[in-house]
């Protein structure tokens, strides 16, 4: 049985945030299987609390040549990923997006030739980057009976579509505009990871977990002959609901009794949207704290592990704050530590900050 500190400590250990990695921004990004990347700056807070060495210019040229890409992949959500993982996983994507687009806007979506649909759409983004507004409106003049919006979102479930920078660049704005993804990176987006592939390379980042885990975090559903294949390769544990968990043999559980550091997250961390059961990383009573009605995830900090309060910075120019609202009294030295961390990243995010403070709110 692994109790909720020892999966707190795996999952921590894998997702590189019980101690920080030498790896480099894309060797991250494959590890971690890429960032929810709704908006641009998150990516860059995630991978500066996970590596020792990390620059926000080296994403920023990542994504600039090509080397990584933000496309809706995982539960139809904008993921930033490598090239290759870009390539790998949107195969295994397309039925889920498919099903999700067309079945949130039913008929008479539902009756538009999808190879027709396909074809405009990709020819309308080889002609030029566009938002998915002016591509919905661009489609309606020829399916005038569908919601533009609807059109839109079928054309990205039936054709991988980037958002090409300056979209999500470091210090740099930009409307997302979006191109085919064969024609971006110059390749195919056949063939691609399979499914008992996937399962490998979840669990590496997030294991141990149960296959409900799995689908909550993919959005796909339908694994139980992918993890079946791998039953002979797994090791299995059960939380403390008796849960089956599944696990690779080699995959690390650290000392539950191990501290582990103070960690700035930001909006839509993976370790928040990976598993049915997030009590391993925050708990049902903070949860319901940050839980809003539109699923926006605050900026969180992690003390001892667990989230354990809110942070945001407040630009009073020339000045910058970091505030952190702590959920409950932290004591001093932890409260000390996570001065001195939200100092480190202050400078990364106001760099050019006259002054920069940082604002401890503790708990009570």
């Amino acid at each position: 049985m692994l109790s909720r500190r020892a999966l707190n400590r795996a999952l921590l250990a894998r997702q590189l945030l019980l101690e920080r990695s030498d790896l480099g921004a894309g060797d991250a990004l494959e590890h971690l299987i890429g960032m929810q990347a709704q908006l641009p700056t998150p990516p860059y807070i995630a991978l500066w609390s996970r590596l020792r060495a990390f620059r926000p210019d080296d994403l920023s040229d990542l994504i600039a040549n090509r080397g990584a890409v933000r496309i809706a992949l995982m539960r139809s959500t904008i993921h930033l990923v490598t090239a290759g993982d870009c390539a790998a996983l949107r195969p295994l994507m397309r039925e889920m997006l498919e099903r999700r687009a067309f079945g949130a806007y039913g008929a008479p979506l539902s009756e538009v030739d999808r190879v027709a649909l396909e074809a405009e759409g990709r020819g309308l983004l080889e002609s030029e980057p566009l938002s998915l507004g002016t591509l919905g409106a661009r489609m309606a003049t020829r399916w005038p009976d569908c919601p533009p919006q609807g059109l839109a979102s079928a054309v990205r479930a039936l054709v991988p579509m980037v958002q090409i920078p300056p979209r999500g660049l470091w210090g740099r704005s930009g409307q997302a505009l979006h191109r085919p993804a064969e024609s971006w990176l110059g390749g195919s987006m056949t063939g691609g990871l399979s499914p008992t592939a996937l399962v490998e390379r979840y669990l590496r980042a997030f294991g141990p977990a149960t296959p409900r885990d799995l689908q909550i975090w993919s959005g796909l559903t339908r694994w139980r002959e992918a993890i079946d294949a791998l039953r002979p390769r797994l090791r299995t544990f059960r939380d403390e609901q008796g849960r089956e968990l599944l696990d690779l043999e080699d995959g690390p559980l650290p000392d539950a009794g191990r501290s582990a550091p103070v960690r700035f997250l930001p909006e839509f961390d993976n370790v928040f949207l990976s598993h049915s059961d997030r009590s391993r990383i925050i708990s049902e009573e903070d949860r319901a704290r940050v839980d809003t009605k539109n699923g926006v995830f605050p900026r969180m900090v992690l003390i001892d592990g667990f989230v354990a309060g809110t942070w945001m910075v407040r630009a009073e120019r020339p000045s910058a704050v970091l505030e952190i609202r702590a959920f409950r009294p932290v004591p001093s030295a932890l409260a000390a530590e996570a001065t001195e961390e939200a100092a480190r990243l202050l400078e990364v995010l106001a760099p050019d900050a006259g002054r920069r403070d940082i604002a401890f709110i503790n708990g009570g």
